[in-house]
């Protein structure tokens, strides 16, 4: 195997001290240094900025899990010095601040890679395969619940989640768009409403969109951080155990010969013929489990040493965010939005 991977941590918040704990389960990396501007307990250097930290430190790689507006100095200071990153999603706050990542680093020959870690759950990858054989047919349509409580503290503690643009939709919601377009391929129009946060917040708590695939598919979704509910993927996936477990599902999609229910990964088809007036029963699909950020940290040093391309590439991301920013304009400006990917005009509105 060689020698471990050194990794950098770039945040040492709720999220970088799991990409910390992840780390120290994988043989092939290590944890060399944490870049954390406020107090922190670790046991490797601490640097205050990334420049001092590149100064001092020899890095294989970098894992971003700062605040979503720093993500592209972040970045850029990662690509600038040839070091692979794994940038925590979203990408950056902006579809336009995405792009220019995705091409600096397209130009530079650097690897980055954005932090959609639920693609590196065997539910997902099980999901991804059965839909691709043709388990439930031609999909023709999916539903995602994406609603939870956040408790008054989570915003006191982190001021910068009750401005305009840290609302569920950019926080939570990417999640869920990602994926649906790596369950149903590419969207190709979006329709949103949204409501105003309750709490006085400066941003949403509650939104719904439709959205439409290249496929034909059509794709309803809800997100709230202010829904009492069991159905989110965080309560459902059993993935962190900080969430208290539940046994329903928060993702449903529908085809010409059968339905999925994920997490639970219940197969719907009809006994003697596709019919509702056919009994109709669920099967349960077989599926391993790990830790998908264990998994992720794993895919990482796969990409370092080159032996893989990316799972989610700059270029994902940038889909992925696209269509968040999509929903926020459609849900501010209550029009039918267009994408148009490969185009030089990536959004346009549609009265």
């Amino acid at each position: 195997m060689g020698q471990p991977l050194k990794l950098a941590v770039v945040g040492a918040g709720l999220v970088g001290q799991r990409h910390i704990a992840a780390i120290g389960q994988v043989p092939g990396v290590e944890l060399a240094a944490v870049v954390e501007p406020g107090p922190t307990n670790q046991s490797v250097p601490v640097f205050s900025s990334m420049d001092e930290m590149f100064d001092a430190a020899d890095v294989d790689g970098v894992i971003l899990s700062t605040p979503t507006l720093l993500h592209v100095e972040g970045a850029s200071a990662c690509i600038e010095r040839g070091v692979p990153v794994l940038i925590e999603k979203p990408l950056a706050t902006s579809a336009d601040d995405a792009k220019e990542v995705v091409a600096t680093a397209q130009a530079m020959g650097v690897p980055i890679l954005v932090g959609h870690h639920r693609r590196h759950n065997p539910i997902i990858q099980k999901t991804a395969a059965l839909i691709k054989e043709g388990a439930i047919g031609q999909v023709r349509a999916a539903q995602v619940t994406c609603w939870f409580y956040k408790p008054d503290d989570y915003f006191d503690v982190a001021p910068w989640r009750k401005k305009a643009g840290a609302g569920p939709i950019s926080v939570n919601l990417v999640h869920d768009v990602d994926l649906m377009r790596h369950f149903l391929g590419e969207v190709v129009t979006v329709q949103a409403q949204s409501a105003p946060s309750l709490r006085g917040f400066e941003n949403e708590d509650l939104a719904a969109a439709v959205l439409r695939f290249e496929s034909g598919a059509v794709c309803t979704i809800t997100v709230s951080d202010s829904v009492v509910s069991p159905w989110s993927w965080e309560l459902t996936s059993r993935e962190y155990p900080i969430y208290p477990a539940t046994s329903e599902s928060c993702y449903l999609i529908g085809g010409s010969q059968g339905a999925l229910s994920i997490p639970d990964m219940r197969l719907w088809q009809h006994e003697g013929g596709t019919s509702w007036w056919n009994p109709i029963k669920a099967t349960a699909m077989p599926v391993s489990s790990s830790d998908p950020l264990i998994n992720q940290i794993a895919h990482f040093e796969d990409v370092i040493r080159g032996r893989c391309e990316p799972l989610v590439t700059g270029e994902e991301g940038l889909k992925t965010l696209q269509v968040v920013e999509a929903i926020q304009t459609s849900a501010q400006s209550e029009t039918l939005i267009h994408l148009g990917f490969g185009s030089k005009e990536t959004i346009n509105a549609v009265g």
